[in-house]
This record gives C-alpha cells, sequence and structure tokens, in this order.
C-alpha cells in the first residue's frame, strides 16, 4: 500500500488532497508516524520505504519478486464516487518498485479503481513502462484474467493469476466485462468458479511451469479463515494445478495450511502502508510484517521450504 503517506514521503508525489471522512491532507498520515516514531528526513530516497528488505532479497536470491499492489498509480483526482478511503500514487514515484526488483504485481483488490478507469488505465500503462509485470486489472476481462508470466531458468516460467472477490470490498462495478475495464472478480468461490480457473490453467500451464494464484480476499481484520476459502484453495490445488495460492486482503498475517504439498497462504498481511501511529488495532499486530520465501522443487512443484522473514 504506497499511496497516501508513503507517496507523500517520496520525491515526486501527488497532491495531497483526499477525500476522506477525517483525514483531508495525506501529509497527516506522515505525521502520525513521525509522532510514533520520530523525524523522517524529506524527500526520502525510493529505496527508503523498503528498509532493509531489499538485502534480505538480494541474500536470499529470490527467482521472482511478486507483490499485490494495493493502490492506483495516476495522479487522477476524480476519485470513486461513495468510496471512503481513495489510494494513489504518483507515477514517478512507482519507481519505487523498481528499486527492490519486483517482478509483479497482482492487481485484482479494492484500491486499484479509487480513481476510476481513467485511473486503473495510467497504473498499467505505468507499470509497462517500467518493465514490472501485472495481472487482475485491465481493459477488459480477457486481459484481467490473463497470468502475468516471469521467465525463470531453464525455459520455465512462473505464470501468476491474480483475481478478487466481493467480500474484500471490491464493487460489482469494478468487475472488468468483455467490454469494460476493471479487475478479475470471482462471482463466487463455488466449484463451479474453480473449475473454469482450471481451464483457464491449463491452456497457459506447461511442464515445469509453476502456477501462482494470487485472490485478494475477506475484511481487513481478524484471524478466521472461512472453510469456503480453505474449500476453494484446496479444489484450486486438486484441479488446476495451482502451486501457490497467495491470499491478502487482512492487514495482519494469517494463518497458512500446505495441501497436497503445496503452500496456501490465507492473508499475508500489509508489508508496507502508512498505518503506522494509528490506533484501534494494535492486538491484531498489523505492524508484523513478513517477507515469504517460497520455495518449490523444480521438477514437481512440491514445496520444499517456506523461510518467513519478519
Amino acid at each position: 500500500m504506497i499511496g497516501r503517506g508513503v507517496d507523500q514521503l517520496l520525491p515526486d508525489p501527488c497532491a495531497p488532497t483526499l477525500h476522506e471522512s477525517y483525514v483531508k491532507n495525506a501529509n497527516d498520515y506522515v505525521d502520525f508516524a513521525m509522532r510514533a516514531s520520530g523525524q523522517i528526513l524529506r524527500p526520502a530516497s525510493l529505496g527508503y520505504p523498503w528498509g532493509e528488505m531489499r538485502e534480505e532479497l538480494d541474500a536470499v536470491g529470490a527467482d521472482a519478486r511478486i507483490v499485490n499492489l494495493e493502490t492506483a498509480l495516476t495522479r487522477s483526482d476524480d476519485p470513486w464516487p461513495g468510496k471512503a478511503v481513495h489510494y494513489r500514487s504518483s507515477p514517478e514515484n512507482a519507481r519505487m518498485l523498481t528499486a527492490a526488483a519486483v517482478d509483479c504485481c497482482t492487481l485484482a483488490n479494492n484500491h486499484v479503481l479509487d480513481w476510476g478507469r481513467a485511473g486503473l488505465k495510467e497504473t498499467v500503462t505505468t507499470l509497462d513502462g517500467l518493465g514490472v509485470r501485472h495481472s487482475g486489472a485491465g481493459s477488459d476481462l480477457h486481459v484481467a484474467e490473463a497470468p502475468a508470466v516471469i521467465d525463470l531458468d531453464g525455459g520455465a516460467k512462473a505464470l501468476v493469476f491474480s483475481f478478487a472477490t466481493a467480500s474484500s470490498g471490491v464493487r460489482e462495478s469494478w468487475a472488468a466485462t468483455g467490454e469494460r475495464a476493471g479487475v478479475a472478480l470471482l462471482e463466487d468461490l463455488s466449484e463451479r468458479t474453480s473449475s473454469r480457473i482450471a481451464e483457464q490453467m491449463q491452456s497457459h500451464k506447461r511442464d515445469g511451469d509453476v502456477a501462482i494464484v494470487s485472490i485478494h480476499w475477506g475484511g481487513n481484520w481478524g484471524f478466521e479463515v472461512p472453510d469456503r476459502q480453505r474449500a476453494f484453495a484446496r479444489r484450486l490445488i486438486e484441479t488446476a494445478g495451482v502451486d501457490v495460492v497467495h491470499g491478502h486482503s487482512s492487514h495482519h498475517v494469517k494463518g497458512i495450511e500446505v495441501y497436497g504439498g503445496r503452500p496456501i497462504l490465507y492473508g499475508c498481511g500489509d508489508f508496507l502502508n502508512d498505518y503506522e501511529g494509528i490506533s484501534g488495532y494494535e492486538a491484531f499486530r498489523g505492524d508484523l510484517g513478513l517477507l515469504y520465501f517460497v520455495m518449490l522443487d523444480r521438477y514437481d512443484g512440491r514445496l520444499t521450504r517456506l523461510l518467513m522473514t519478519p
């Protein structure tokens, strides 16, 4: 979540104007953080928000660096009507993604259309200009549901599919269709839906490829993992050949399951946001972020190791 307060720290921020009921200036979020943790030198470098993470990524040597990008990359000042919170980072400050060598951003979430379809278009154009792959939202349903493709050693590929559910706050009006830009919104978590995704996978995945399904689902707070999410994730592994289920929406980390030798990360939590200094949900420890290093066997895709760095 690199918009709003994070954007204001960096060299080329958007206008700080917000359309929230309580906070009208994004710099207030920077002030909250400084009151909690001390002065921040501004403008900060593009690498500053990542902290020591870049050193850790380099030490592990990840083949693919994947994030859920929960903000629009746009200077639009035309917020989606009736929405309580709108996130944006400037296209110039989006270069912070390349400062951490991010390979892929999943976009199916409840903030990518905060500034309308024009904001979505600018987001996609910005990522393309940076050479960062993306999936989960686009000019129509076909584009939104297509995987991002990351080349791996030996000719294999990582295929990153991105979807959202209404339970995460994505509106039906945001859903991509054959004629309308938007996000890849799942109708439900039924067996029919998992079968449809399985058919998509089979048309893309080849021997040796790694299939990752990134899903924005559920609310922002709470540790419960609903039975329907568990059943859906397991069906994706059983019938669609999915190797990693990458779940998110909760602002804190949630439970993990290994099923059929494949990891299901039900809620990865926030790694970056501008919530520092905001009170009310301390019991969930949303300030504790994790890097997830998922290591798979190159021949059968089974999990060999899961390293989590706080």
